[in-house]
């Protein structure tokens, strides 16, 4: 059971675009489909039952290489929780697992809104992330 929430605001946080040059840029799109997609969910409490969760995505190429592309995107979720005195476990849940379910489709989209406009037009990121198996998994 997910905690009685309400979303206050919703915003890209920190954005980094690096493509040093064209020629960068024309190998990153070479090598496009051998970028990996990074995620890292990290919470800071607020005043008056809110708290704010980082998500940030980070895409790039593992191999090691002077011509690549590096993006990166902090997406900020303030929350108010209405709910008294929630669990720590029922918080860990619910920031790591429940918010991601319904926020992450809209972050992902804003995500390959922003490779498009950086040149990678015909960019495309299948499959869908399990944060019910990956929160299960920090759990164990």
């Amino acid at each position: 059971m997910s905690i009685k929430h309400k979303i206050i605001l919703k915003y890209i946080k920190d954005l980094s675009v690096e493509i040093p040059d064209a020629e960068s840029l024309l190998v990153a799109r070479e090598r496009i489909s051998q970028y990996k997609l990074n995620l890292d969910i990290k919470s800071k409490p607020l005043k008056n039952k809110m708290i704010e969760v980082f998500t940030k995505l980070t895409y790039t190429d593992k191999e090691e290489s002077k011509k690549k592309a590096h993006f990166e995107m902090v997406y900020s979720t303030v929350v108010q929780i209405e709910e008294e005195n929630p669990k720590k476990d029922q918080m860990e849940k619910f920031i790591l697992c429940d918010l991601q379910i319904d926020s992450y489709p809209k972050i992902q989209e804003a995500f390959i809104q922003i490779l498009k406009q950086s040149g990678f037009d015909k960019i495309k990121m299948t499959g869908k992330i399990d944060f019910l198996k990956l929160y299960q998994q920090k759990k164990s």
